[in-house]
């Protein structure tokens, strides 16, 4: 289970990966329990409103497919099929999100990045989801 306090403390987190590495840049992070119900939410000052809705459905995708959703892209693809062949409104293959998982590999949430360029926020969401343990 991801508490509040990592779900905000990821998402401060995010934020500064996003000045320290992308210029500053603004951009939204979001996480969410393994449900992909909001935990933590933040919008930059100047990220695109558009971010906002993208960000937390990446970190949505990303905890109910239990794997980042540049994987999830790559599987639409190779499948040649679409996300909402899932029969969730919810789900995209933007990259940006990644799953968080606990030393025995349960899902435990997501994490969404929107903002940078999807490579971009994919990095963020992985550099995020690799030091989760650390929060």
């Amino acid at each position: 289970m991801i508490s509040y306090e990592q779900a905000r403390r990821l998402v401060a987190e995010g934020l500064a990966r996003a000045s320290a590495n992308y210029a500053g840049r603004p951009i939204c992070v979001a996480t969410c329990d393994a449900h992909g119900f909001l935990l933590a939410f933040a919008r930059a000052d100047g990220a695109p409103v558009r971010s906002i809705a993208i960000s937390q459905g990446k970190a949505y995708s990303a905890a109910r497919m239990g794997v980042g959703t540049d994987v999830f892209l790559e599987r639409l693809q190779r499948e040649n099929i679409q996300a909402s062949s899932f029969c969730d409104p919810g789900l995209t293959g933007l990259p940006g999100g990644a799953v968080l998982k606990d030393a025995a590999g349960a899902v435990l949430g997501g994490v969404g990045i929107s903002g940078l360029a999807p490579s971009e926020d994919q990095a963020i969401a992985d550099g995020l989801a690799q030091s989760y343990g650390t929060f």
